[in-house]
Order: C-alpha cells, then sequence, then structure tokens
C-alpha cells in the first residue's frame, strides 16, 4: 500500500538536503513517468517545458545509459544544448543526478543548489532517500478481481450506481473499490487509473 506521509516525508529530507530543490521522474515507462514530483524554481519548469527540453536533457540521457549519480560538474557529463548553461541563470547552478531501477522503469532524480558542489556526504544523504521515493512508487503487477470489474464497469461508461447494480454491491461499496485502485495505482482521478491500468496491463 502506498502511504502518502511516508513518501512525502522522504521528499521533504530530500529538500531539506536541496536548497534549490529537487526534480524525480518516477518509473519512467513508454517515456512517460508513473509519477513526477518537484521543487525547482517554476519559472525553470515552465522553460523547460515550453521549449521541450526533456528531449535534449543529459540527465535524461545520461539516466537512461547507467545507474547510480553523477555531478552536473563531472567532466564526462555531456550537455551539447547548454541545458545546464541555462538553468544556472535560474539559480540552479550545481547539481547532482540519480538514476535507479531497470531501464524498463527508471527512476531519474535531481537535487541542485546555487553556492557550491554538494559533498560526498550530501550526495550520499540525499541517494536513500531517493531509492525509497523509487521503491514506493513501484508499479504494482496486479489488480484485484473486485478492482478490475469496478475500473471496467467506469471504463464502459456505466454510472456508479449502474456499475454497483451491475456488480451486486451498494454505491458506497463501489466507490471505496475506485479509491482504493486510485491510491493502489497513484492515480489522481478514476481516468488517470484507467489509462494506466491499462499501460500495465492489469485490465
Amino acid at each position: 500500500m502506498f502511504e502518502k506521509h511516508i513518501f512525502d516525508r522522504h521528499l521533504k529530507k530530500l529538500d531539506d538536503i536541496s536548497p534549490c530543490g529537487y526534480v524525480a521522474a518516477l518509473h519512467i515507462r513508454y517515456t512517460s513517468p508513473v509519477m513526477s514530483v518537484h521543487t525547482f524554481n517554476q519559472d525553470w519548469i515552465d522553460h523547460y517545458t515550453r521549449n521541450g527540453y526533456a528531449l535534449r536533457d543529459p540527465t535524461v540521457a545520461w539516466g537512461f545509459s547507467t545507474t547510480g549519480y553523477i555531478r552536473w560538474s563531472d567532466s564526462g557529463f555531456q550537455d551539447p544544448f547548454g541545458i545546464f548553461q541555462e538553468a544556472a541563470q535560474y539559480g540552479l547552478k550545481y547539481g547532482v543526478t540519480f538514476a535507479k531501477g531497470e531501464v524498463s522503469s527508471r527512476t531519474i532524480a535531481s537535487i541542485a543548489r546555487d553556492d557550491r558542489e554538494f559533498t560526498d556526504e550530501e550526495i550520499l544523504a540525499a541517494e536513500p532517500h531517493v531509492d525509497v521515493i523509487h521503491e514506493m512508487t513501484e508499479p504494482p503487477t496486479e489488480l484485484t478481481k473486485a478492482q478490475r470489474e469496478a475500473l471496467r464497469c467506469i471504463a464502459a461508461g456505466d454510472r456508479y450506481a449502474a456499475a454497483a447494480a451491475k456488480l451486486g454491491i451498494s454505491e458506497s461499496a463501489f466507490k471505496a473499490r475506485l479509491n482504493s485502485v486510485r491510491e493502489r495505482l497513484m492515480a489522481r482521478t478514476t481516468a488517470e487509473a484507467i489509462q494506466r491500468a491499462k499501460d500495465y496491463r492489469l485490465m
């Protein structure tokens, strides 16, 4: 069971280590993450998104080629499009990127600061929190029969009352099933849960 308060606690610890915030794309599958979280400067996030930098981001290229961590200043870190230089203009001058998990479900996270390089001790303090948020957001391999039935009813266009009647349960019980499957799939809406269930071939 995904426990949001524990997840948030690890994000807070990561944020405490990173004066200019963090960004994490969790379990990237089919080019999209299961979840993404960040506390980077919103102006930078907007600029990054508008310009489609995810396709040229050196942290993404590195993150899919290896696992572990690397400082942005590392001589082996290639940035042919100068994205780090642009990020520095938004206060993200020094950073570290972490890559975790199988390449088919990779988590890539970065922390940043504007005053100096991260020390080895700070990097080693941050890494366990990246490990935990990666592990906590591992997509499920199966749903219960009740959860699958509830999603299929909504995907077929049934309203709550009709779906509950079809399954022989109360409407409140049906809503509880949908709530449980949203939590299981870490989805904010039922529509998002349906899409994720399809993506993971759970329906």
